[in-house]
């Protein structure tokens, strides 16, 4: 399997977008209550899952720094080869 080579402002593109997908996993996760660990909240007990705008912001810009704004086809190539399993 090759090896992806990965310029600076890639590798932090691909890290701030890794940080964002486990901020919205995070945020959209069951985090238990009294029920029971991971047991789902009743709908109106819940909040509408919030994504720190930093975290967003982080990840547009790591985007736009590494000339991969707009341009998901390459960027998600990029993400493929540098962590297969994502």
């Amino acid at each position: 399997m090759p090896t992806a080579v990965l310029t600076d402002r890639e590798r932090t593109a691909v890290q701030a977008y890794l940080r964002l997908l486990h901020t919205v996993r995070a945020a959209f996760g069951d985090e238990g209550d009294d029920r029971g660990v991971g047991a789902p909240a009743a709908p109106q007990d819940r909040l509408p899952p919030v994504v720190p705008p930093a975290v967003l912001a982080e990840a547009e810009q790591a985007l736009a720094a590494a000339g991969l704004a707009g341009n998901e086809e390459e960027f998600f190539r990029l993400l493929h080869s540098w962590c297969p399993g994502k």
